[in-house]
């Protein structure tokens, strides 16, 4: 049905990001591709003017190297041909820009039930939705 779908895959929701993994598996073209993406969040933009000191770039990289290992592991255990992605800044923003660049044709993001911070500052998925350029399909 699809020939290129983002799947962002979060390092504290791995089981979630593995079952929407299995999603895309079964609704991706035969030769198409799926990309694994991971975001780290740049913890020093959100920083400025709150916190006197700034995260280290050895913590940034270590969850990067972390991101690339665990994401082979499931390419790996699900069999997938696709590619993975690793990238840095906002979540919501940068799978956007992602599907833009790559002119996916679907995002399948995993969701959790909101908090009572995400009715303040908005979630991941309810901003991608909002504003990605392709399909999104959304799994709770």
């Amino acid at each position: 049905m699809y020939r290129k779908i983002i799947v962002p895959i979060a390092m504290d929701q791995l089981e979630h990001g593995e079952s929407v993994l299995g999603v895309a598996e079964k609704l991706i073209d035969e030769g198409g591709e799926i990309i694994l993406l991971n975001v780290v969040e740049d913890l020093n933009a959100y920083a400025q003017g709150y916190m006197i000191v700034d995260f280290p770039l050895e913590m940034i990289e270590e969850s990067r190297r972390h991101a690339v290992k665990t994401l082979e592991a499931l390419k790996t255990k699900h069999g997938i041909k696709g590619r993975i992605e690793i990238r840095t800044g906002g979540a919501a923003g940068t799978i956007n820009a992602l599907a833009k660049e790559e002119n996916a044709d679907l995002v399948i993001i995993a969701s959790h039930r909101p908090g009572l911070i995400d009715y303040f500052i908005g979630s991941t998925a309810s901003r991608v939705v909002s504003h990605c350029p392709c399909a999104v399909l959304v799994d709770r």
